[in-house]
């Protein structure tokens, strides 16, 4: 598997100018016109293809999830493995996220790749001010993408069905689509996942639910359920979070656990390098677990993770207040995830003190999953203070 892999990865980069970093021995001395006629042997691996939804979008099982990412060559190799869709949000990188797409985007058919993007309004969804505030940064959005339309529009980071099926952002919805600036609209959630794709289905406008699904959640058969209803009412399903906080995962293992469901439609993984982009590869070419993964899932129960089941369980135990949920999906993205940028951007969002914690000798919270929380709030509540340079 390691010489497909690697030999791969040497196409991949012949195609995006970096010929030079892996050229595997058995092609050394070998003319241009030889790669060429070399590379048609060696295609990508064919992805199960599923429909999503009544937006009749037929995806490749595989998608790719961009937050994380800021290598446009890394996206071109994966448009050259047979991904086309592409996820990213207006507040990813502080913008950069959707410009980098936009300069990939540049020199690509229209028609060969699908992109959705997120508006994330977190406490004012409801406001008065919510839909000229979703406007304006859907706006800025397209500006940076540099697309006419996107094929999905999701509202971001909903946990409530009222948030779903607020009017006023729900006809925004539908003003953008008449005007033919968004094909499809949806919501992603990340906590209360069951009671948001519910309101989904009720909504009768949303057509996707972009959700966290993951074989750590200690509601997974509520999930396979929900996720069910909204099959069979036609709402498309794409996951996300799949590897469980990554950290300790056999990341190939929880990929394929999400896919083999047969009602989501493709999974959007973070991968941010080559290698991991080759992990998800392999793993979305043959869903059936190798003994290895079979293995880990028999002990995935025991296996320790970071992720954090936004339960909401430490609800009102904090004698601070301290939106406890996010700070540990925080931490999870700097320590499992290894992306401290996205922790910093995640917790300034947040209503924080300067020193949380410090007005309490003892933390009295009581975490379900195990988690010392005073000690992780501690330690990533500290990256507010590195420089944006110093997060990459």
């Amino acid at each position: 598997m390691r010489n497909n892999i690697n030999r791969r990865r040497f196409l991949r980069y012949t195609a995006t100018g970096g010929a030079g970093l892996l050229v595997p021995a058995s092609l050394l001395g070998q003319s241009q016109a030889d790669i060429a006629a070399s590379s048609k042997n060696n295609t990508a691996p064919e992805f199960e293809q599923r429909v999503l939804g009544r937006t009749g979008m037929k995806l490749p099982i595989l998608s790719m999830g961009v937050m994380r990412a800021d290598n446009p060559n890394l996206v071109k190799a994966a448009m050259r493995s047979g991904i086309v869709h592409f996820d990213t949000a207006h507040g990813y990188q502080k913008g950069n996220n959707e410009a980098m797409l936009g300069k990939v985007f540049k020199d690509v058919p229209r028609g060969s790749f699908t992109v959705a993007t997120k508006i994330n309004l977190g406490k004012d969804v409801m406001a008065e001010k919510a839909p000229g505030m979703f406007m304006e940064r859907f706006n800025t959005s397209m500006d940076r993408l540099g697309l006419d339309y996107v094929d999905i529009l999701f509202l971001h980071a909903i946990d409530n069905a009222a948030a779903v099926l607020h009017g006023p952002i729900l006809e925004v919805m539908e003003k953008l689509k008449k005007e033919g600036r968004v094909r499809h609209t949806g919501v992603s959630t990340h906590k209360n996942e069951p009671e948001v794709i519910d309101a989904v289905i009720k909504s009768k406008v949303y057509e996707v639910a972009l959700t966290a699904y993951n074989f750590r959640q200690e509601h997974v058969a509520e999930m396979k359920t929900a996720i069910a209803r909204a099959a069979e009412a036609g709402v498309g399903v794409i996951a996300m979070k799949t590897m469980a906080g990554a950290k300790n995962v056999n990341v190939s293992a929880a990929l394929k656990w999400a896919l083999q469901d047969k009602n989501v439609c493709t999974a959007i993984p973070g991968f941010t390098n080559f290698e991991e982009l080759d992990v998800c590869l392999e793993a979305a070419a043959n869903l059936r677990y190798t003994p290895d993964e079979k293995a880990f899932m028999a002990r995935a129960d025991s296996v320790p993770t970071l992720y954090c089941q936004q339960c909401d369980a430490c609800a009102g135990q904090c004698p601070q207040n301290l939106p406890i949920p996010d700070l540990m999906r925080a931490y999870m993205y700097a320590h499992g995830y290894r992306n401290p940028g996205l922790a910093k951007e995640t917790i300034a969002a947040l209503d924080l003190p300067d020193n949380p914690c410090s007005d309490c000798a003892a933390c009295t919270v009581q975490c379900r999953s195990g988690f010392l929380v005073a000690e992780k709030i501690q330690n990533i509540a500290r990256v507010r203070s590195v420089p944006d340079e110093f997060l990459v």
